[in-house]
C-alpha cells in the first residue's frame, strides 16, 4: 500500500498543491513553517478523518477559504483507488471514492492505513490518559474500521447520559424526581461500551510484546517495556471484576453493576464514573511506570515504539501502512536515528518531514521535496 498522489486544495497553507509520490522514502524538506508537516498531516487526514495536531477541523482549512479538499490516489494490491475528503468546518464534510459519492466520510476509513510518529506523541508517555485512549482507539479502527462507529456510539450514549445524570441529580436534591430512564442508558452504556472495553483488552496483548521488541530494538535493551490496561472497573468492582471473563457480555453485566453501584455518586456529580473514557494504558518500563520515571530520551524512544509495534501489527493484519515521521530525526541521538532508520528502510512507503537535510540518515535515501512557502518541489 502507497500513496502514488496528493492533491490539496485550500488546505492549511495551500492553496493548491499537486505531489507525485513513489514507494520508497520520501523527504520534505523545508524550514519550519514553510508547509511540510501541512502534507504528511494530509495523508494522515486520509487515513483517520482526524488532524495529529489539532482536535478540531477549522484550523486545516487556509484562512479565507470556506472548505478544503484533500485528494490521494492510493495504490493497494497494485489497484489504484481515489479518495477525495471535503471538509467543511460547521457542516458535514463529504468524500468520495473513485469520483462516486459516499454516503458518510467515514466509509473511507480502511482504504489507506498510516502510522505518523510526531514530536506530539511524547504525550503518550507523558500525558493524561485521554492520550492513551486516542491511541487505542485509532489503532482499533485502522485494524477494524466499524470501530469508528462504536467508538461514536459510546461517546453518543455517554453524552446523553451525563446529560441525564445532571438533571435526575438535580431533581432527586431538590426532594423529588424519577431516575428510571437512567436504567435504559446504563444499559446502552454497558453495551456499547463493553464492545469496546474487550476490543482495546486484546489489543494491548497484542501490542504488549510488539513494544517490547520495538523498544529492544531502538534502545538497546534498556528495558524490558509492559503494557496494562487500568480499567475504572477496577476500582468500582475490586476482585469481582478481577474474577470476570473478558468477553463482551461479562464485561457488559459487569458494566451494569458498575453503574448500580455508582449510582449515588453518579447523581451527586452529575458525569458517568465507570466506563472505557475512565480507562488508561499504563506504560511500564522495567518495574517503574514510564511516566514520571523515563527520561526524555526514553520517554522518546518508547513513543517511537508504541507508533513501530502499530506498524508491525497493522503489518500483519495484512496491507503494510504508510509510514509517516514527522520531525522526529532531529529529537534522535545519532545511535537512535540510526537504528530507527535501519528498521524502517524496508517499508514499502515512508514519507519524512525535516529542516535540514542532513538530518534524514543515509539509510532513507529517496525522493526529495523542497517546500517553501506553500510550495512542494521535487529536487531529488
Amino acid at each position: 500500500m502507497y500513496v502514488a498522489h496528493l492533491s490539496l486544495t485550500d488546505f492549511r497553507s495551500y492553496a493548491g498543491v499537486e505531489v507525485p509520490l513513489d514507494p520508497g522514502t520520501t523527504a520534505f524538506l523545508g524550514q519550519n513553517g514553510q508547509g511540510k508537516t501541512n502534507l504528511v498531516e494530509a495523508v494522515g487526514y486520509v487515513a483517520t478523518l482526524g488532524s495529529h495536531r489539532v482536535p478540531a477541523d477549522a484550523p486545516l482549512v487556509r484562512l479565507g477559504a470556506e472548505r478544503a479538499v484533500v485528494r490521494a490516489s492510493v495504490v493497494r494490491d497494485g489497484r489504484p483507488v481515489l479518495v477525495e475528503i471535503e471538509v467543511n468546518p460547521g457542516r458535514a464534510n463529504r468524500a468520495r471514492i473513485n469520483r462516486a459519492p459516499v454516503p458518510r466520510p467515514r466509509e473511507v476509513l480502511g482504504l489507506l492505513r498510516t502510522v505518523l510518529f510526531a514530536p506530539e506523541d511524547l504525550a503518550l508517555v507523558k500525558g493524561d490518559p485521554g492520550e492513551r485512549r486516542r491511541f487505542l482507539d485509532d489503532l482499533l479502527v485502522a485494524r477494524a474500521p466499524r470501530f469508528a462507529g462504536v467508538r461514536s456510539d459510546y461517546e453518543r450514549v455517554l453524552k446523553q447520559r451525563n446529560a441525564l445524570l445532571k438533571s435526575a441529580g438535580a431533581r432527586v436534591r431538590s426532594g423529588g424526581g424519577d431516575v428510571a430512564t437512567l436504567d435504559v442508558w446504563d444499559a446502552h452504556l454497558a453495551r456499547t461500551g463493553a464492545d469496546l472495553l474487550a476490543a482495546r483488552l486484546e489489543l494491548v496483548d497484542a501490542l504488549s510484546p510488539l513494544v517490547d521488541k520495538a523498544y529492544d530494538e531502538v534502545s538497546r535493551g534498556k528495558g524490558p517495556t509492559g503494557l496494562d490496561y487500568k480499567s475504572s472497573l477496577e476500582s468500582a468492582l475490586g476482585e469481582d471484576f478481577a474474577a470476570t471473563d473478558r468477553d463482551r457480555e461479562s464485561l457488559a453485566q459487569a458494566l451494569l453493576e458498575a453503574v448500580k453501584r455508582l449510582r449515588r455518586p453518579e447523581l451527586e456529580r452529575g458525569v458517568s464514573l465507570v466506563g472505557p473514557h475512565r480507562d488508561d494504558m499504563v506504560l511500564r518500563l522495567g518495574a517503574a511506570p514510564a511516566k514520571g520515571y523515563a527520561s526524555h530520551g526514553e520517554s522518546w524512544s518508547y513513543a517511537l515504539a508504541l507508533r513501530l509495534a502499530s506498524y508491525d501489527l497493522l503489518s500483519a493484519d495484512g496491507g503494510e501502512p504508510v509510514l509517516i515521521l514527522d520531525d522526529v530525526f532531529a529529537e534522535l541521538d545519532t545511535d537512535r536515528r540510526e537504528r530507527l532508520a535501519a528498521r524502517i528502510a524496508p517499508a514499502e512507503q515512508v514519507l519524512i518531514t525535516a529542516a535540514v537535510p542532513d538530518d534524514v540518515p543515509a539509510a532513507l535515501a529517496g525522493a526529495r521535496f523542497d517546500v517553501t512557502a506553500g510550495t512542494a518541489t521535487r529536487v531529488g
